[in-house]
């Protein structure tokens, strides 16, 4: 019995010594041509050349990501399928349902922090306020009589604007639309007092002079959008991006784990993935497996407080 746990454990060396030996599948568990799908696609390239061997891009979209994200899961924990994951599947996901077929935490390996993409506060042109100081005081000022538009029930938008209200304590409607680029046209009209949209789709409504923004929703400036302050600059502390990661299925075996986490900063660092990057709107990050999954437990428990505390259901 010794000897075959030997022969095992050697055998399972040499195999991930020689690894990648064959094509690595990233799961997205969203549609092809989204932002995250986007991203996939220009880090695999990368990531492929620094590994070796090709990384193909498998999109299993249905159920908020939560279909691809399972099957992830539940694959070989050998290095060969891997999971782009996003603050929907392992951070607002987890708090909007009991029910999801895995357990973000048990079930994964975290990899790699890799990108994260800001939201900016919108106002129409016709708004009196011009900071985010003075969008607050004319909020408070006016309780109940301004709203807010959202992509949706449950999602980073709507939760981003209910963080800010709850920071800010003040009290706007809720105006759910599918999705945000349905709300523009409202926006623009001065039907809507203000919105959290991304920034690559948000700034070029701004850039164009048919919206204004007043703050960005990173800590500090983004290197995307520099002119605008953080809006926490404001309110200390505020920060909601959407935020994408790998991981693997969980018994990743850690020298897998590290060959996969140095060839994705690797393809972070580099000038033609950073510009790719910033035309998607999103912000290279790379970090240690441990650095990633301290800041989604972070992130999925500040987002369960909101769910919680504003009773934020999934319709």
């Amino acid at each position: 019995m010794a000897v075959a746990i030997c022969i095992a454990a050697s055998t399972a060396s040499f195999a991930q010594q020689g690894y990648p030996n064959k094509p690595i599948r990233l799961v997205v568990p969203f549609p092809a041509g989204g932002a995250t799908d986007l991203f996939a696609r220009t880090l695999s390239q990368k990531m492929g050349e620094k590994l070796g061997s090709s990384v193909v891009v498998d999109n299993k979209p249905g159920a908020g990501g939560g279909i691809g994200s399972d099957l992830a899961a539940k694959a070989p924990a050998d290095g060969y399928t891997l999971l782009l994951a996003t603050t929907s599947t392992h951070s607002i996901g987890p708090a909007l349902s009991a029910r999801l077929p895995y357990d973000t935490v048990r079930d994964f390996t975290p990899i790699d922090h890799v990108g994260n993409a800001p939201s900016i506060m919108l106002v129409p042109n016709n708004s009196p306020a011009k900071t985010v100081r003075e969008w607050i005081d004319y909020a408070r000022k006016n309780p109940g009589k301004l709203n807010y538009a959202s992509s949706g029930n449950g999602t980073i938008v709507q939760l981003t604007a209910e963080l800010f209200k709850s920071q800010a304590g003040v009290f706007v409607t809720h105006i759910p639309y599918k999705g945000t680029a349905l709300a523009i046209p409202d926006m623009i009209a001065g039907n809507l007092d203000v919105m959290f949209d991304s920034l690559p789709t948000g700034m070029p409504h701004v850039r164009d002079g048919r919206l204004r923004a007043l703050g960005v929703t990173s800590l500090k400036r983004s290197p995307l959008a520099p002119e605008l302050p953080p809006i926490a600059d404001t309110l200390p502390g505020f920060e909601s991006s959407t935020w994408f990661g790998l991981y693997g299925p969980k018994g990743l075996p850690a020298d897998i784990v590290g060959r996969i986490n140095t060839a994705a900063n690797q393809a972070l660092a580099d000038p033609e993935v950073k510009d790719k990057l910033a035309r998607l709107g999103i912000e290279p990050v790379g970090s240690t497996p441990q650095q990633f999954a301290k800041m989604v437990a972070d992130d999925a428990a500040k987002w369960k407080k909101i769910v919680i505390d504003r009773k934020i259901v999934n319709e």
